[in-house]
């Protein structure tokens, strides 16, 4: 939820960024960028709603981590044209592709689902 309000509060709030950072960072093949970053918003914030109902959590999970790999390529183009953040210098490629894979890993967690939940929906017990 907190990532997912900086695709629509302006840059200048505070220390995260904001949509006017976020635009910068969507490379020149993407079209409509200032569109991009408010759907791609909207999507986080759907995910984060579904992580929260064990029901609607492995699709969010699925659905996020698609999202993350397709939001990698803004990543790396970021570090690689320096892109700064409130006039920050830009957090640099190897921290950025590994920080988004955690993202995907953490996405994919969500998506598999645990033993304890498989066990309740099966009536049985978890070990």
């Amino acid at each position: 939820m907190f990532t997912a309000s900086a695709h629509f509060v302006p840059s200048d709030l505070g220390p995260m960024p904001g949509h006017h950072d976020l635009v910068a960072m969507v490379p020149p093949f993407v079209p409509l960028p200032r569109l991009a970053v408010y759907v791609t918003g909207v999507l986080e914030l759907l995910g984060a709603a579904g992580l929260v109902r064990e029901a609607t959590r492995p699709a969010a999970g699925l659905g996020l981590a698609v999202l993350f790999v397709l939001m990698l390529p803004a990543n790396i183009h970021a570090a690689l044209a320096h892109v700064p953040f409130n006039e920050e210098p830009a957090t640099p490629l190897w921290f950025r592709v590994p920080e988004q894979v955690l993202f995907i890993g953490i996405a994919l967690w969500a998506y598999f689902p645990t033993r304890a939940a498989t066990a309740r929906r099966s009536g049985g017990v978890p070990p």
